[in-house]
């Protein structure tokens, strides 16, 4: 089948993992083109390996040009793949079926090279997760201490967080590989901390020594499990990760519920903000990089915004520009690109160690200037999220797009109404993109069923027709059941974000696809369409006919092409109710709306549409229905 897409000639360069295939946007001077383009988020664990991404996006139609790979790296604690280890590729993504087929693609990493090349050979854009946290006890601050930020904990009393406690974990570290010796024998190394864990040692070299060779993952896993355990019993933690203002300011909780004792026997506890606010989460398994230098020694949990760790910007950029390089990344996802820890909100001075994700795409674009960041916000309000408005964040930030939160929303709702039109104001307005989103692997969870119950349909058609948004889709959506009480786990991508043997959120085997074949068929039929008139529609922009009702009064929306009218769309979003006739007003004078295309209903049934000087009358719809007509010249 691959031969067939895209040549033999094209496919011997694309197995080949020395080779870099061009991607789609390569000649693309700036990355304007994430502003409008439709993307497929994968999971790659709910379908195996790399080589299964590649069979998925032969599924996709040329109109969702994008793959966002969900994070690729070894993953932590549960299995959580944004709770990253390290910077090697997760070896439960390698194909044995792949290296069966081509016996030189034997590592995981030469098949994450040629599966980019593929999915570039397909037309696709394929892009990476950028995450600025790791997991707590990961390779990454294990071998790098003074990246991140720690406390010394006494039992249910943070006894310590003070500014240079890493120095006391460094000392700690070398101290224990002194008396256990070097993973890898005869390695020499010297017993100076500073000197040890300086950059001119290597990160490479260090972990080697500390952790032993990188193809010996089982040997690897245990030395980070001894030196875990020097530091539990010294109390060392690195400081979690969290989210929402005010951020910073934590205590140990000291309720019982708060504690779990590990299969080792040992006793963690559950950390919380201080004073915190609606949005106020800690993330136990996390750290995030140590950005900036605190205030005053760290006494008040404060940050120096004036005195960035520029030692940890280079380190963070290099790392990411690294792998955007050699695998050929367009584009990377920002994980939690809400985050914005300045309480006076964005500064009049914006430099260029304001946001890391900012950091990470401009240091990218030097050499790939089509490089594109798609930003994991949700639009918020002010202070809810973020410290400051959102939205000038995001511009601050150079973000090209932004997730937005639509897929948290019943289609047709008020509050699914009141947010679509004010991203139509922000996308109008605003230097960033908000995402028609359809469904996230972070949604497709038993809480979040409520939201699929009905206008499936709609949210794909709309998402891929609005040619100059930006859409999302999560893998799954397409055979998404109707679950009206939560079916089995394995039925939820979400829950294979991590991998929990037991418990509320455990799974046993793979995903399993759903089963809904009417969605799935009415789904492809809006894909043929888009195959059929997608090249004359893709450049143009669009012209609103019917704008979404903030008020929600009206659930119908409808629009056509801003230069060359060629086709009506028009979509009932009410999932749950039929609506009246609609008057769409008629902007092609001279042109009649021909029947074209219904999610819900064949040509054969269509009522053909009335017309005057001054509007189409469109015939009812049904709940949650999308049509085309086509505009064609009267007489």
């Amino acid at each position: 089948m691959l031969n067939k897409r895209i040549g033999a000639k094209a496919l011997q360069s694309a197995l080949d993992p020395g080779n870099s295939f061009p991607g789609p946007v390569r000649n693309s001077g700036t990355p304007a083109w994430l502003k409008s383009v439709n993307m497929a988020g994968v999971n790659v664990r709910t379908i195996q390996s790399f080589w299964n991404v590649v069979k998925y996006a032969l599924t996709l139609p040329q109109s969702q040009s994008a793959i966002h790979l969900l994070p690729i790296w070894e993953p932590g604690v549960v299995g959580s793949l944004y709770g990253m280890t390290s910077w090697r590729i997760n070896r439960e993504f390698f194909s044995p079926e792949l290296a069966t087929l081509v016996p030189a693609l034997h590592s995981v990493e030469k098949q994450l090279k040629v599966a980019v090349n593929l999915l570039h050979a397909l037309g696709k854009t394929v892009g990476m997760d950028v995450i600025p946290h790791t997991d707590r006890y990961s390779e990454i601050v294990l071998a790098n201490p003074r990246f991140f930020e720690w406390l010394q904990r006494k039992d249910t009393r943070i006894a310590d967080h003070s500014a240079t406690l890493h120095e006391k974990v460094e000392t700690a570290i070398l101290n224990w590989l002194i008396r256990k010796g070097p993973a890898v024998p005869a390695m020499d190394f010297p017993e100076d901390p500073e000197m040890f864990f300086a950059p001119a040692f290597g990160e490479e070299r260090r972990n080697l020594i500390l952790f032993g060779r990188h193809e010996d993952f089982e040997g690897r896993n245990h030395r980070r499990t001894l030196v875990l355990d020097e530091l539990f019993r010294q109390g060392f933690e690195p400081v979690p990760a969290t989210m929402g203002p005010p951020y910073r300011g934590l205590e140990v909780d000291p309720r019982p519920e708060a504690s779990v004792t590990d299969s080792e026997g040992r006793v963690w506890r559950d950390y919380r903000i201080i004073r915190p606010q609606f949005m106020s989460r800690v993330f136990g398994p996390l750290t995030r990089y140590r950005f900036y230098e605190p205030l005053n020694d760290n006494r008040d949990w404060q940050l120096d915004f004036s005195r960035p760790n520029r030692e940890v910007w280079d380190y963070f950029c290099a790392k990411y520009a690294a792998i955007q390089a050699e695998y050929g990344f367009d584009f990377m996802r920002g994980d939690m690109s809400h985050v914005q820890m300045r309480p006076e909100g964005v500064p009049a001075g914006v430099d260029d160690f304001y946001d890391p994700h900012k950091a990470v795409r401009n240091h990218i674009r030097k050499k790939a200037p089509y490089f594109g960041y798609f930003a994991e916000t949700f639009l918020a309000g002010p202070g809810v999220m973020a410290y400051g408005n959102e939205y000038d964040h995001l511009e601050a930030s150079d973000a090209d797009s932004t997730l937005g939160d639509l897929q948290s929303m019943a289609v047709g709702s008020a509050r699914f109404m009141a947010a679509f039109s004010q991203y139509l104001a922000l996308s109008e307005t605003r230097r960033f993109a908000p995402n028609f989103t359809l469904m996230t692997a972070d949604k497709d969870d038993p809480r979040f069923d409520r939201f699929y119950l009905n206008g499936n349909e709609a949210r794909f058609f709309t998402g891929l027709f609005l040619t100059d948004w930006p859409s999302y889709m999560g893998l799954g959506f397409e055979l998404r059941d109707i679950h009206r009480k939560p079916a089995q786990n394995e039925y939820y991508t979400k829950l294979y974000v991590f991998q929990i043997s037991d418990g509320p959120k455990s799974t046993a085997g793979p995903y399993r696809w759903g089963g809904n074949m009417r969605l799935f068929n009415r789904l492809n039929r809006i894909r043929q369409l888009a195959e059929a008139i997608f090249a004359e529609i893709r450049e143009e922009g669009t012209r609103w006919l019917i704008k979404p009702d903030p008020l929600a009064g009206c659930k119908v929306i409808a629009w056509t092409q801003q230069k060359h009218p060629r086709y009506l769309f028009v979509v009932n979003l009410d999932g749950s109710r039929r609506s009246e006739q609609v008057l769409v007003p008629r902007a092609a004078p001279g042109k009649i709306a021909g029947f074209r295309f219904s999610t819900h209903q064949k040509g054969d049934d269509a009522a053909p549409v009335v017309q005057n000087e001054y509007h189409w009358f469109i015939p009812p719809l049904k709940a949650g229905e999308g049509r085309c007509y086509e505009l064609k010249a009267e007489g």
